[in-house]
């Protein structure tokens, strides 16, 4: 993966939210992780400032393993979330939902 992002090293904090496990904040940016329906779709998803940067079924090696970094408190992670919550399904953040009630429904 040629994305700046993949060296990087994030300090991971678990959210409690099922479909946005795991954030960090990287340089005063807040970086959210999106767990798809994998199969149909790519695993994950990684939002940087509430914007789509890239899809990836695995994750960087210096990432580690971010579903089991510490928790964080739930208020910061709902103001955290607060930009990408309405893309929960895979697609809504270009405007394209996937609305297979199988994988996404």
């Amino acid at each position: 993966m040629a994305a700046p992002e993949a060296s990087r090293r994030p300090a991971w904090r678990r959210t409690g939210v099922h479909r946005f496990p795991a954030v960090a904040e990287v340089d005063g940016d807040w970086w959210v992780l999106r767990m798809n329906s994998f199969p149909d779709h790519p695993l994950w998803t990684l939002f940087v400032r509430g914007v789509a940067r890239f899809d990836l079924n695995d994750l960087p090696e210096p990432w580690g393993r971010p579903l089991t970094a510490a928790p964080m408190p739930a208020e910061l992670a709902e103001a955290v979330l607060a930009p990408v919550r309405s893309f929960v399904a895979y697609g809504s953040e270009v405007g394209q939902p996937c609305d297979d009630p199988f994988c996404c429904g």
